[in-house]
């Protein structure tokens, strides 16, 4: 094709300008963006973020305007070589940890190395001893060996406990043998396993003299380090192309009767002797279930960032877009901006006060998290490991451990609802960009499909909520028992239970702090009568997974409301930022629990939390009142967040409104199929013509 001619350059969008319309919205709008976005990031993360930005922008492998263009093959070889670069530039610049994680993110693609960075280097942290971390760790943390985290398998995923692939003891030269037994054995779905790492922490049942003893890991290599290719006796590759996440090699691993040594077994939790060939338990593994609720706050944080993303790029273009003229305007006027519509509105504005919501929320976890670690360290010294009792169901009762099972409930309920609220909030905010949505120019699709796979790794988000329900059925024994309240689950649990004769008369719509105990009231209701179902009518577990699902979702949105208030009361008191602001925030935080309340309006009518009358009211007069009085400050909020251009790489969310032109210039000058002229004749063989050299 030709080069785009100049008299096609110099046209413009027809109407007011976008970067016009967009300075009109922000000059609407009181509300700082800037004061915001250091209220939600801190000015030294802004600061960091900016010489991150700067750094990456200068170097020609981050160029991301050929990302879109790209097949999978090209994509991973892009990805790759950007990490290897991440890698030379922390040395170069001396980064920091903090900086290199921003650096990452900021990047916005999964990577090759992605399961090295976290679970390979912490599994060898968190379950090695001095020994194994002197063998492994030290050299990983050098990158002079790569791993990853080999749990998941072809035909287990949530079912940890049947997994297949085997590690048998060999008393006589003291070896394990791993070995995949079938072909669901395979591990599968492993993230830098297909082609990058020569190492892998393998989750294997260890057999000793015919008896399993559970899944353990192992550290094992796969690859030589000097060809790179597979050892032999194993069997490894990359799954292939998967809806999204095409930058990370996800793999499949197999063995055969592969011999390793002793040493292989991460042992600072267990152990076979060598001498007695006994397995042996040591230390405590709660510090496992630590990590694990830790992982699982941060996705709560990163939820409402991620949410963000498509908020920020969805208002902003529901801004410029002008549709339709109001039916209800004088003939001739203009047309209306997308974003003026109530329908757009009652789309875009609950998931931009979810980003808010969660995010103060995901601070709130990683606070807990950190208060209560300490007190894990302390309470593990003082426990004897040989004496706990850990079922294999999903009904046992002593689960890790009980200085963090609030917060282990809590972080399960909480990452399954705010991976689900993100990403199904990602295809809204699509779907309401119009037909541009569907173009990869949108920068929503690419990255919903990115963020798909959160909703089922850290734990499937239909399966954590019966470990949800397994602690809530606990904590309403307790209080039928009359135990005294030890921590907040407990305590409404209690305030319900000595109030349910009498009632409840919460003015949802007057009070906020009646707000949230309207949602406090409604888990309450509904675990004590999953507890009846339960323990007096003794129904079936399986009978009841439905009813778990709802609750869990109950008792996380109870949080993320709880949370919510609380984070902006706290910021009110402190002044850290103006009341004009507050008020908007405060806002925001209603939308969200109305809003929710009314999706989920049966539950608080049947367990007397609302009357029909407060629920319609929320639905009928409040949100959409709400809306109205959020809509001028609807762009300023979404810039708060403070995505780059760069790192948004989307035509529709362009800081300064240019959508149209820059969607023509993707189209006409960055399109490489564009460089090649076709032979449609059917008769003929021929496909292309020629091929022009690429502007890429």
């Amino acid at each position: 094709m030709s080069p785009t001619p100049d008299w096609v350059k110099q046209l413009k969008p027809s109407g007011p300008q976008g970067h016009e319309l967009l300075a009109a919205e922000r000059a609407g709008s009181h509300v700082s963006a800037e004061k915001l976005e250091e209220l939600l990031h801190t000015k030294e993360t802004i600061d960091v973020t900016n010489r991150m930005l700067k750094v990456l922008k200068s170097e020609k492998v981050f160029d991301k305007s050929h990302n879109l263009f790209q097949g999978r093959i090209d994509r991973f070889a892009s990805a790759l070589a950007r990490e290897k670069r991440l890698r030379v530039l922390k040395m170069q610049h001396n980064w920091s940890e903090e900086e290199f994680r921003t650096a990452v993110n900021l990047v916005g693609e999964p990577g090759p190395y992605g399961l090295h960075d976290t679970m390979f280097l912490i599994t060898l942290g968190e379950q090695g001893t001095p020994e194994q971390q002197e063998k492994w760790l030290k050299p990983a943390e050098k990158y002079e060996i790569i791993g990853c985290y080999a749990q998941t398998e072809l035909g287990h995923g949530s079912n940890v406990r049947g997994l297949e692939t085997q590690a048998i003891w060999n008393p006589e030269d003291k070896t394990f043998t791993l070995h995949s037994p079938h072909l669901t054995a395979s591990k599968w779905w492993i993230g830098s396993l297909g082609r990058t790492a020569n190492y892998a922490a393998v989750m294997a049942q260890l057999i000793i003299d015919g008896k399993s003893y559970g899944p353990t890991p192992f550290i094992i290599q796969i690859r030589d380090l000097k060809t790179h290719e597979p050892l032999e006796n194993v069997h490894v590759g990359d799954i292939g192309p998967k809806f999204g996440y095409n930058t990370m090699d996800n793999g499949f691993l197999l063995f055969n009767k592969l011999k390793v040594p002793h040493i292989s077994m991460l042992a600072k939790f267990s152990h076979v002797d060598p001498n007695t060939n006994k397995f042996q338990r040591r230390g405590s593994p709660s510090l496992i279930y630590g990590t694990l609720t830790w992982v699982r706050s941060n996705i709560v944080k990163q939820a409402g960032a991620t949410l963000a993303r498509g908020v920020t790029i969805a208002t902003r273009y529901t801004a410029v877009r002008r549709q339709f003229q109001d039916r209800d305007a004088p003939a001739g006027g203009s047309e209306t901006p997308v974003l003026n519509y109530t329908m757009v509105q009652i789309r875009l504005l609950p998931l931009l006060a979810a980003t808010f919501a969660l995010h103060f929320t995901g601070n709130s976890m990683m606070e807990l998290y950190n208060e209560n670690k300490k007190k894990m360290n302390q309470g593990n010294a003082n426990k004897d490991p040989s004496k706990t009792e850990r079922g294999a169901g999903p009904e046992e009762m002593n689960s890790g451990s009980d200085l963090l099972a609030d917060l282990h409930a809590s972080s399960c309920a909480l990452k399954s609802l705010s991976s689900t609220i993100a990403a199904e909030g990602l295809e809204v905010c699509r779907r309401a960009c119009g037909g541009h949505g569907y173009s990869n120019f949108s920068g929503i699709g690419t990255w919903y499909a990115d963020y798909l796979p959160t909703c089922t790794w850290e734990g499937d988000n239909y399966m954590l909520s019966q470990q949800v329900a397994r602690y809530l059925l606990k904590s309403a024994r307790s209080v039928l028992n009359g135990q005294k309240p030890t921590n907040d689950t407990t305590t409404i649990l209690a305030e319900f239970q000595s109030r349910n004769n009498i009632g409840c008369a919460f003015d949802i719509i007057g009070s906020d702090t009646d707000l949230v105990a309207a949602f406090a009231w409604r888990v309450s209701f509904l675990t004590f009568e999953a507890s009846k179902h339960r323990d007096e009518q003794k129904k079936p577990w399986n009978d009841l997974l439905v009813d778990f699902y709802r609750l869990s979702k109950a008792h996380a949105q109870y949080m993320v409301v709880k949370s919510n208030l609380s984070a902006l009361k706290q910021i009110e008191k402190e002044g850290r930022i103006d009341s004009e602001t507050i008020e908007v925030l405060m806002k925001l935080f209603r939308l969200f629990a109305l809003h929710t309340l009314e999706q989920e309006g049966s539950e608080f009518y049947t367990s007397g939390a609302c009357s029909k009358h407060q629920i319609m009211l929320a639905r009928t007069k409040t949100v959409m009142k709400l809306l109205q009085d959020i809509r001028p400050h609807a762009v300023n909020l979404a810039d708060s967040w403070g995505f780059d251009d760069w790192l948004l790489d989307s035509s529709l969310g362009r800081s300064d409104g240019k959508v149209y032109e820059d969607m023509f210039y993707r189209a006409s000058e960055l399109n490489p199929l564009n460089n090649y002229t076709v032979d449609p004749n059917p008769h003929s063989n021929v496909l292309y013509k020629n091929v022009e050299k690429s502007k890429l």
